[in-house]
């Protein structure tokens, strides 16, 4: 696991209020204010449930994003889209190595200006994922 959750300074709690994150013992946690209590939740329970949402979004796409990715890379011969089809079609590695290395500062600070957003409850369930470009339709993980 990540020494910082992977998501932190992009979680706010379902009042609106910014997640904070500390460690207990070697585990990363996001901390929730809970009426002055402050709920530590592992946040690796956090982290798999948004990628666990964006692994939705993708899958059925594969085809269309790796496409989309080569025209945005200016690679789009067949061999870079199937090389980018087949590392969506690899999503749980791909996750795998994210939740194992973490995102780069400037990764979250990019996503932070673009609008990603995730809104958890006291017990860190994801209730929504704001995402840039996206209506924010579908980030709710049924809460069951």
């Amino acid at each position: 696991m990540s020494p910082q959750p992977l998501f932190a300074g992009l979680i706010v709690d379902e009042f609106d209020r910014p997640v904070d994150t500390a460690l207990v013992g070697s585990e990363p946690c996001y901390v929730v204010d809970d009426a002055g209590f402050r709920r530590h939740i592992p946040a690796e329970q956090v982290d798999r449930q948004v990628l666990n949402l964006m692994r939705q979004q993708i899958e059925g796409h594969e085809d269309l994003l790796s496409a989309e990715a080569a025209k945005m890379l200016g690679a789009e011969d067949i061999f870079s889209k199937a090389l980018l089809a087949q590392q969506l079609k690899n999503l749980d590695q791909q996750f795998e190595t994210l939740l194992q290395i973490g995102f780069p500062e400037e990764m979250r600070a990019y996503l932070g200006m673009m609008g990603f957003k995730v809104v958890i409850d006291l017990h860190g369930q994801v209730l929504r994922v704001d995402q840039p470009g996206t209506t924010g339709e579908g980030g709710d993980d049924g809460e069951g």
